[in-house]
């Protein structure tokens, strides 16, 4: 198994114990978000990206997740996953533009009912296209 495989497993079970609110604070009390964050950055394979976005969607539904996320460096991350045309061959069939999507919803989670995140979406949002902004804010809303 590939180390890439084994990141996206890895994300992919995170997610998966995250949707669970006991589970959002173990998970976070462990150490996980910085390693998670890490692994949106350019050069992970997008489905390793798009699990490591999925599990920080259900941790930021926890309001001090959210504060660990940002401080964590995601939401620069985030927004640089949502501005990027991923091509299709980094994913699998029919998956090309879910990075991008779970980007979005991750930064939707990590705004909500949080005005200083809120403001460190649209300040890192200041350095991408106005589409992207766009789309978030379509998605937001």
């Amino acid at each position: 198994m590939t180390s890439a495989a084994v990141q996206q497993k890895a994300a992919h079970a995170l997610s998966n114990l995250a949707a669970k609110d006991d589970n959002k604070v173990t998970i976070a009390a462990a150490g996980a978000i910085p390693p998670l964050v890490q692994l949106l950055r350019l050069g992970s394979a997008a489905e390793v990206q798009q699990h490591a976005a999925g599990a920080l969607i259900n941790l930021a539904l926890n309001a001090d997740n959210k504060v660990t996320i940002a401080a964590a460096g995601a939401i620069p991350l985030l927004v640089q996953l949502l501005r990027l045309a991923l091509p299709t061959w980094l994913c699998r069939p029919g998956s090309a533009d879910l990075p991008k999507r779970f980007a979005a919803r991750a930064l939707q989670a990590l705004g909500y009912r949080n005005a200083e995140n809120r403001a460190a979406i649209t300040a890192a949002g200041d350095s991408v296209d106005v589409d992207v902004l766009e789309e978030f804010q379509r998605l937001v809303i």
